[in-house]
């Protein structure tokens, strides 16, 4: 059995480790018991390394698997519009009204609604005894003009040598000039009619049946919008139809807006304009092309015109769209997505991207247009980011660290 004093030594060894192991227990305490507060174990190599506030460790697999989206930041010119609404509209200058200058019946129709057509393309055919009597009218004219020059260069030659008198060449010569006025005068009633310089030149070789025929070509290319007519309709004068067809060119539209009376000092012909509707996801960019110097006396509102390209047809006349008219620009130096902005205790930050990952970086803001926003300070030019789905990060500094 231990001796006594041995008991005594055990009993307070035991009560020296119980002590040191709660903190919770006081300075004094600890020192009755001959524990010092500087005899503590050290800190564990983990808890030594500080923790860095604003850095995101993630891998590029991570970030493509969050499906988060990097952005070079850069110079961009940001603009102030006055955003007003409007809608398409053809240009004015590319609708064509299809229309006959003679009286006939419609013979071929090769063009329908929705059909493409080119400038100069036959798109109907008509039978008109108008146009028949005046290709007769010149063929007739062209023949006895050639025989009267024929006579005139003849009785010229017959003059030069004195085998006949003067009276009888200056007869002939008068003879051939009348009979050139009326094939030029015959002339300009087929192109009246509408016949090309081609088709006159063709005309001599042209079959009977061809002469009572009269092509309708396209004055521009462009898409059949209407067909007023049928198979056998008559048209042409005395209160027949005489339009055959509208067609309307849609690579270039207007598009037709409403300017407050107060706000058209700003706006001026040439400035840009950003056109954008509902539903639709393209935008394109376009340029006033007219302001009215009218303004209706109901609505205080003026008329203003922008034009816009359309090859694709996208932009359809009828829709309504909203301008957003360029009044002022200007370059700044550090333009960035709106989209990679978040707010992180109450300030705007970006997460700029590192070799490990991602760094918060507190940001000052300027002016915004669409979805591009100006840094003023916090970014440099040519720094890349984080672009889309920048919430995920922003959850992820959020999270409480875990406790050791």
């Amino acid at each position: 059995m231990a001796s006594r004093p041995t008991l005594i030594f055990l009993a307070f060894a035991a009560g020296a480790a119980i002590f040191a192991l709660a903190p919770e227990l006081s300075t004094t305490t600890q020192r009755i018991v001959g524990i010092s507060p500087q005899n503590k174990p050290a800190a564990s190599a983990k808890s030594a390394v500080p923790e860095v506030s604003g850095l995101l460790a993630i891998s590029d697999e991570q970030i493509k698997l969050a499906q988060i989206e990097l952005a070079q930041v850069g110079p961009a010119t940001i603009a102030k519009r006055l955003v007003v609404p409007g809608s398409i509209v053809p240009n004015a200058d590319l609708i064509a009204h299809v229309s006959v200058k003679l009286s006939g019946t419609v013979a071929e129709l090769r063009k329908n609604i929705g059909d493409d057509v080119a400038k100069d393309e036959v798109i109907a055919v008509l039978e008109s005894r108008e146009v028949a009597d005046a290709k007769s009218e010149y063929l007739a004219a062209r023949l006895t003009n050639d025989l009267a020059q024929d006579l005139a260069n003849r009785d010229k030659t017959l003059w030069d040598g004195r085998a006949i008198p003067e009276q009888q060449y200056l007869r002939s010569r008068n003879a051939a000039a009348q009979s050139g006025m009326k094939v030029n005068i015959a002339r300009q009633k087929l192109m009246a009619l509408g016949l090309a310089d081609n088709e006159i030149a063709a005309l001599p070789e042209a079959s009977e049946a061809r002469l009572r025929r009269q092509d309708v070509r396209a004055s521009i290319s462009g898409r059949v919008v209407e067909r007023k007519v049928e198979l056998g309709t008559a048209v042409g004068r005395d209160n027949l139809e005489t339009e055959l067809f509208v067609i309307v060119d849609l690579s270039r539209v207007w598009v037709d807006l409403s300017v407050a009376s107060s706000d058209l000092p700003l706006i001026k012909e040439g400035q840009l304009v950003k056109i954008s509707a509902r539903g639709l996801s393209e935008k394109t960019t376009g340029k006033i092309v007219f302001v009215s110097p009218l303004v209706d006396k109901d609505t205080r509102t003026a008329r203003v015109v922008a034009e816009i390209q359309n090859a694709d047809r996208t932009w359809r006349p009828g829709s309504f769209v909203t301008a957003a008219i360029a009044l002022s620009e200007r370059i700044v130096s550090v333009v960035a997505p709106a989209t990679a902005v978040q707010k992180v205790e109450g300030g705007p930050v970006v997460f700029v991207r590192t070799k490990e990952g991602f760094e918060k970086r507190d940001v000052v803001l300027g002016q915004k247009e669409d979805q591009a926003i100006e840094v003023v300070s916090g970014l440099r030019s040519g720094e890349t980011i984080a672009a889309t789905n920048t919430f995920s990060l922003k959850a992820e500094l959020s999270k409480p660290k875990d406790e050791d």
